[in-house]
């Protein structure tokens, strides 16, 4: 299993994978995180590596009880594919 970490100093979530490093950068507004890309490394694409990352970051979201703005597409994509995950949206 692998851990996603948030590289709080870097500004994103990290999922290291193979030598590789998946992240899903943000940025914070007060109580918001704001995510603004995601990226997976060519070799790690189509296993699931982004979902991964995603649902995790957001995990961690809840757990400080923040809410998320998805101005990246992956992280829209993926809030619209999984409804239990929409209450996060900042209003």
């Amino acid at each position: 299993m692998f851990d996603v970490t948030n590289n709080e100093a870097a500004h994103r979530y990290e999922l290291r994978v193979d030598g590789a490093i998946a992240i899903a950068a943000y940025r914070r507004e007060d109580d918001v995180v704001v995510f603004t890309h995601t990226e997976v490394p060519q070799p790690l694409e189509g296993k699931g590596i982004g979902s991964r990352l995603i649902a995790a970051a957001l995990e961690d979201v809840r757990r400080r009880g923040l809410k998320i703005l998805p101005q990246c597409e992956f992280v829209a994509a993926y809030i619209e594919r999984h409804p239990d995950t929409q209450d996060l949206v900042a209003a």
